[in-house]
């Protein structure tokens, strides 16, 4: 019996969509697995239907990750759905433990916990290891590529909005005491290979938010200086993150100010992908 319904939208994925959809199909009775192949101009489209099982794929035209997810709306005949990046790790199991703990919280969006891939770059890895004291981190993390809404949670909106930060989007519309992240169930993303690669990610994830803020100022986070002050004295406790505090303020304010520049000419902010993670992911 169907329990649950999958959401991948997917560009140009064919060297990752098969194994991804692998990793669900631990659970393959329960889910239904939606593919959006959208503007591909690969053969993402045919490793996905070459995996058989409980998958449909939806070709569209459009490479537009926020066209994909519109165009799966009519498509879902179960909730809760959840929406998962092509390059996501996750297995059809946990995505199962995760939609019965937001049937038991009475959440309405759930994610769960990210853990990323070790870099090969030393950098790389001391900024996500300060990340990981953020209170983006502590308060209801929704996102970074995963997360699940009930049918109450998805009536919340209509369709998702042109804006390159969806998962901010979608994690923005609920309260905490409304989002389910149990300590228990994780995801996994590959982390960039190299410090210019994730200057480029974050440029792109802080354009994307600035543009969140600019299109919907409700939805703006708090002031980041009180998050800041916050951080320091949590990394203030562990001397072992100092330099790497150092270099992750750096990435910080140099991607803000990369991301302001984006906006100010008005250039599309590309949705590019980061082949060193892809490289790194097994």
């Amino acid at each position: 019996m169907t329990q649950l319904t999958v959401v991948i939208p997917a560009h140009n994925e064919e060297a990752l969509i098969a194994a991804t959809l692998r990793r669900l199909l631990d659970a393959a009775d329960a889910l239904e697995v939606i593919v959006i192949a959208n503007g591909c101009t690969d053969r993402t489209a045919q490793r996905a239907r070459e995996v058989g099982g409980p998958i449909r794929v939806l070709e569209i035209p459009e490479a537009s990750k926020i066209a994909a997810l519109n165009a799966a709306h009519d498509l879902i005949r179960v909730y809760p759905v959840v929406y998962v990046d092509a390059d996501v790790s996750v297995t059809g199991s946990d995505l199962l433990s995760l939609a019965d703990g937001l049937r038991a919280q009475n959440a309405l969006v759930a994610a769960p916990r990210m853990t990323v891939q070790p870099s090969s770059s030393w950098w790389v890895r001391q900024h996500y290891a300060v990340w990981e004291l953020t209170d983006y981190r502590a308060t209801g993390h929704i996102g970074s590529g995963i997360y699940m809404l009930s049918s109450d949670g998805r009536a919340r909106f209509a369709d998702f909005p042109p804006v390159i930060a969806d998962d901010l989007f979608v994690q923005r519309l609920f309260t905490p005491p409304e989002r389910y992240t149990p300590d228990d169930v994780f995801f996994s993303v590959a982390s960039p290979g190299s410090l210019s690669a994730l200057v480029k990610r974050n440029t792109r994830i802080a354009a994307g938010n600035k543009q969140l803020a600019l299109h919907y100022p409700e939805m703006a986070p708090p002031v980041a200086r009180v998050g800041a002050r916050t951080l320091a004295r949590r990394v203030w406790r562990r001397p072992q993150l100092w330099l790497g505090f150092a270099g992750y303020t750096a990435v910080h304010t140099i991607t803000r100010r990369r991301a302001a520049r984006l906006l100010r000419a008005e250039r599309e902010i590309a949705w590019n992908r980061d082949e060193t993670a892809r490289q790194a992911m097994p």
